[in-house]
């Protein structure tokens, strides 16, 4: 199989960076070919703005997705951006590993999702009408393939539990769980999430590298998320309500999780 890691710290000595090379060697070890996305060591731009178009319009407003899509559509996408999106063609499974701080992503990986998923690339694509809103939340342009975080946190595990004063992980990661990731159909696996990471031993060094290194041999096997289908049936549209007879009584992040397992 093929797997894209794309890696966001900026001090490759760090626990993210032991276990990114760690991740990489066990991966290829299996036989995988792995590509990495170090984003600080690319000096990546994680900016979005008018010059990620090679042609844009001089006498027109700039509209961040109209002009995404009209570059990509074109072949006038920066180079760097048309170079991700391969990467993401190219994968059969994204690795998005990174520390989390105030509550999501690194701001040059949030970035990164911006620029490399262009509209007509990883949104705005598929019919649109009165049955079918677009492909997206469960199928689009990434469907079939898998997706992972691998996440570091600083506080303690019950500081993530469902009664932790910082919020249950599951509902902090939901945005980038469902939203980045299902979204342009990727089928998402359950996080895997390191906590009190600057309270590390060696002894507790190699427990977690023996935990992911299992998480790692078992990603072609492991259930998704049980995300439900946008077009599955499970939602009115055009008003993208769940149906009132599905978990009924509830509301919140949690009612668009259903039962069973994402379909392959």
């Amino acid at each position: 199989m093929k797997v894209l890691l794309v890696y966001a710290h900026p001090e490759p000595r760090s626990l993210n960076g032991a276990l990114r090379d760690f991740a990489v060697s066990r991966l290829r070890g299996n036989g995988h070919e792995v590509e990495v996305s170090d984003l600080y060591a690319m000096g990546w731009k994680a900016v979005l703005d008018a010059g990620d178009s090679l042609a844009p319009r001089a006498s027109a407003r700039f509209d961040p997705s109209e002009d995404a899509r009209r570059a990509y559509e074109t072949g006038m996408q920066r180079a760097d951006i048309a170079r991700e999106q391969e990467k993401l063609l190219w994968a059969d499974a994204l690795i998005l590993q990174f520390p989390l701080w105030w509550f999501s992503m690194p701001a040059i990986m949030k970035g990164w999702v911006e620029r490399v998923y262009a509209c007509g690339f990883a949104y705005g694509v598929g019919e649109h009408s009165d049955t079918h809103w677009g492909d997206r939340y469960g199928e689009g342009t990434l469907a079939g393939k898998r997706a992972m975080l691998v996440v570091t946190a600083g506080g303690w595990e019950s500081h993530y539990a469902p009664r932790g004063i910082n919020g249950p992980i599951g509902d902090l990661l939901f945005p980038i769980q469902h939203g980045t990731l299902f979204y342009p159909g990727f089928q998402v696996l359950p996080p895997f999430a390191v906590y009190r990471a600057g309270r590390m031993d060696g002894a507790r060094f190699a427990r977690v590298r023996a935990e992911l290194g299992q998480r790692l041999d078992s990603m072609w096997t492991t259930a998704p998320i049980p995300f439900r289908r946008q077009n599955g049936g499970a939602y009115e549209i055009p008003s993208l309500a769940l149906r009132a007879d599905l978990a009924p009584g509830r509301s919140g992040l949690g009612i668009h999780v259903g039962e069973q397992a994402a379909a392959s």
